[in-house]
């Protein structure tokens, strides 16, 4: 990946001001940032180098489903036939809303605001997620990239004390505001206009088939609704899901459960856990104290971090399946293959 940045550790500030400094296991890589643009490439590029044929700029206009398969009608006229369709195309999945399955007024869970920054100071190096009193739940991020630059941005929950269409104005304001600035530095300057967007966060509210189709990632409303991170789990239910047609070649309705169960086992728990913390961050006082109880010692500091980029699942805790004698001490995620561990 082009702009791949290895990430040690996390700098968190909590609503009060008090900061917190995460630092990840030196066994493995445990995070790292990547321009989206970069990392989208080179999931293309694997999926060509494995074979996939890739047709660029060809919007879907209609989809029917049938006793022989699904076909997918292009805007030139072309009809694409297979046994099933993995849809993969985003929160307002066009596949959805040509099967009938779209969700009237849906607008996502959260909505986030980004622009990448060049000339950056501290936040060339270092990842930072501030808390504001004023935006809970939601946080400001800054996400170090090569060459001193920087991702930083800002996620709400939508329906909340702020509303979307104010986000814009409010931009300058968190970019100025001193703890923030003193990161990004006095001569941090923008490479380009800013990017907003919704954030689908309702994975167990949502139909995941549909006829002959799997729906996946954003698609999916498969995004974490307490920090709003969505790439992992494309990633986890594309799997899944071309794990459940191989794994019943010709019968698309055993696909569809299976996939079904294999989303349920690992997301729901994970969601739902998310979804009470995400209630309880809604306060400074509860957010500063769980920041307290996060820098407490090396070893909350150690899992936090590594808990809060999902290097095991937000519900470990509570879903005893997952448990095993390494949960809490095992290598990065990004690590020989020999290396690897039941998770």
């Amino acid at each position: 990946v082009a702009s791949w940045m290895p990430v040690d550790r996390a700098h968190l500030r909590a609503p009060g001001g008090a900061e917190h400094v995460l630092p990840l296991p030196s066994d493995g890589l445990f995070a790292a940032i990547a321009r989206r643009r970069d990392l989208d490439d080179a999931l293309l590029a694997h999926a060509r180098n494995a074979g996939a044929s890739v047709r660029t700029g060809d919007a879907v206009t209609a989809v029917a489903a049938d006793a022989d398969g699904i076909g997918l009608e292009l805007a030139d006229g072309t009809e694409i036939r297979a046994q099933q369709c993995i849809a993969a195309d985003g929160m307002w999945s066009p596949t959805r809303k040509l099967l009938g399955l779209e969700i009237d007024g849906y607008r996502g869970e959260w909505h986030a605001f980004r622009q990448y920054f060049a000339d950056v100071g501290d936040a060339a190096t270092q990842l930072w997620v501030w808390f504001e009193e004023d935006l809970l739940p939601g946080y400001v991020w800054s996400f170090p990239l090569p060459d001193r630059r920087a991702n930083v941005g800002f996620g709400i929950l939508r329906g909340g004390d702020i509303p979307t269409q104010a986000m814009k104005r409010l931009w300058p304001d968190v970019l100025e505001r001193p703890h923030i600035r003193g990161v990004l530095g006095r001569g941090a300057t923008p490479e380009a206009s800013h990017r907003a967007w919704p954030i689908p966060a309702r994975v167990d509210d949502v139909p995941l088939t549909g006829p002959r189709t799997l729906f996946v990632g954003d698609a999916a409303a498969a995004c974490d609704p307490l920090t709003g991170e969505g790439i992992g789990q494309a990633i986890l239910t594309g799997r899944e899901a071309a794990a459940a047609i191989l794994a019943h070649p010709g019968a698309p309705r055993a696909a569809a459960v299976d996939y079904e169960a294999q989303v349920r086992r690992h997301l729901f728990a994970d969601h739902r856990m998310s979804l009470a913390l995400g209630r309880l961050m809604r306060s400074g006082r509860v957010a500063d104290g769980a920041l307290r109880a996060v820098g407490a010692t090396g070893w909350t500091r150690r899992n936090a971090g590594r808990w809060l980029f999902e290097d095991y699942p937000r519900a470990m805790l509570v879903t005893p399946r997952r448990w095993h004698r390494r949960m809490f001490s095992g290598p990065g995620a990004y690590r020989p293959e020999e290396a690897a561990i039941p998770g």
